[in-house]
């Protein structure tokens, strides 16, 4: 997966690392529900400010309500019709997916992926921290007494 660690002359030449696709990581946070593997990351191979993977959600499934923490993430739908549902006003909102599309989740965002069809969702994620955050929550709404926070 990763060239042998050697001493180079300064951070102009360091080696591209090349992650195959049946080499990627389970070794990252996950949530019920989905499968998230690390391609890029800090394990994978040394990244220091980016985290990047795949995440796949089986048919008529849906994941946990879970977010990135301060983390920025981009969201490529590559397989599948995934829905991806966050909270808005006390209501959940529900924004329908398809191959080709993408979706930016904001920091701190809670929501979760659905698969209503009969067909595996894949996704490809990249993220602005190097690691994988994920904070399971138990519920999209804030606790409480239900009305907006």
């Amino acid at each position: 997966m990763t060239p042998p660690q050697q001493d180079f002359p300064d951070d102009w030449h360091q080696p591209l690392r090349h992650v195959r696709a049946g080499e990627l990581s389970a070794e990252t946070a996950q949530t019920s529900g989905m499968t998230r593997h690390a391609a890029i990351s800090a394990g994978t191979v040394g990244a220091q400010r980016l985290w990047m993977g795949e995440t796949r959600v089986p048919p008529h499934t849906g994941s946990g309500d879970h977010h990135h923490g301060d983390s920025e993430t981009a969201i490529h739908v590559l397989r599948g019709h995934p829905v991806f549902v966050f909270a808005a006003h006390g209501e959940e909102v529900r924004l329908e997916t398809g191959p080709g599309d993408y979706v930016f989740v904001p920091p701190y965002t809670p929501h979760r992926e659905e698969n209503l069809s009969g067909e595996e969702a894949v996704v490809l994620i990249a993220r602005s921290s190097q690691e994988a955050i994920v904070v399971n929550l138990p519920s999209l709404l804030p606790q409480g007494d239900g009305a907006d926070d």
